[in-house]
């Protein structure tokens, strides 16, 4: 069963105007955006983005008598581009961001992201184009994969795992899921894995899914065009499940928020405030409720910041 993280909390972030403008970054199953829907009147519009192919295909399906809804098969990262084709820079009443990978993806085999069920090895989430886990692994220097392993999935071993995946390639290359799971659970010493209620290929898995949709770098990129996308008064709400990810949405509205940093010493008499986002609520990392959690354990390790768009003062 699919569940959406934070629904509740995610709509009141985004604080729906029945007539506004919103966009789903990560369209996924549609949960959250039928969420918005429900809450959008006939001149209202929600504009979708994924990166999968398969849910594009799931949402103009399920979707396809209600107008308000436009889908688009791309990363949010090229959100600002598509927008500027539909003359809606500045326009945007909210944009909410579901980070990760989705549960149709992992409970999919042929996908290659769970280290559960055996399948190819590729976690791409646009399959149609781009380079494989796979394909990565076979030529990837090891300093990589190590680098990789110890940024993105905050794995101890990464070192050990980086050697040891370099000194099998080529003798018998990773095509499997369950082939590199099981390489790496050999690595993990077995202490350790007792010791921890994880797979031991968690981490791996989570920063080679990372590494190969480029996730963190198109979130960047996102958020360097969100004041010129939203209008005044407009939300973010990003749900995020990797420390990673919340620290680079945490550290975006806290320097949106701080300004300009100015030389000291200098007399300053007026300063013009250039336009800029606020975090808000006190509350400024929500996290799932008991309630949700007894639910879905996804839940458990969900954070969800948002910030609303400020205009420009003098």
């Amino acid at each position: 069963m699919h569940y959406s993280v934070l629904l509740q909390e995610s709509l009141l972030g985004l604080s729906i105007n029945a007539d506004g403008f919103y966009v789903d970054g990560t369209f996924g199953r549609g949960g959250h955006s039928a969420e918005v829907l429900k809450l959008l009147s006939d001149q209202g519009h929600l504009m979708a983005f994924d990166k999968d192919a398969d849910a594009i295909a799931f949402g103009r399906e399920k979707f396809s008598d209600d107008k308000r809804l436009s889908l688009q098969h791309a990363s949010f990262a090229d959100m600002k581009s598509v927008l500027a084709e539909h003359n809606m820079l500045g326009k945007v009443d909210g944009i909410l961001l579901d980070l990760g990978v989705s549960s149709p993806q992992l409970d999919v085999a042929d996908r290659g992201f769970s280290f559960l069920r055996d399948g190819p090895l590729d976690m791409r989430m646009d399959n149609s184009s781009g380079q494989t886990v796979a394909q990565w692994l076979a030529i990837a220097e090891r300093w990589e994969i190590k680098k990789v392993l110890h940024v993105y999935g905050e794995e101890k071993f990464a070192a050990l795992i980086a050697k040891k995946i370099v000194e099998r390639r080529d003798e018998h290359p990773f095509i499997t899921t369950l082939d590199l799971a099981d390489f790496i659970e050999a690595i993990i010493p077995k202490k350790v894995q007792m010791q921890s209620k994880k797979h031991a290929a968690t981490r791996s898995f989570q920063a080679l899914r990372i590494h190969i949709n480029k996730e963190l770098e198109d979130l960047e990129n996102l958020l360097a065009d969100v004041v010129e996308m939203l209008k005044p008064g407009g939300r973010l709400v990003v749900i995020s499940f990797h420390s990673l990810e919340d620290r680079i949405v945490k550290h975006f509205i806290r320097d949106q928020e701080r300004g300009p940093i100015l030389p000291r010493n200098i007399p300053i008499i007026e300063l013009k405030r250039d336009e800029h986002v606020k975090s808000v609520g006190k509350k400024k990392a929500i996290k799932a409720s008991i309630d949700e959690l007894d639910e879905n354990i996804r839940s458990r390790s969900a954070v969800m910041r948002v910030a609303e768009k400020v205009a420009a003062t003098t």
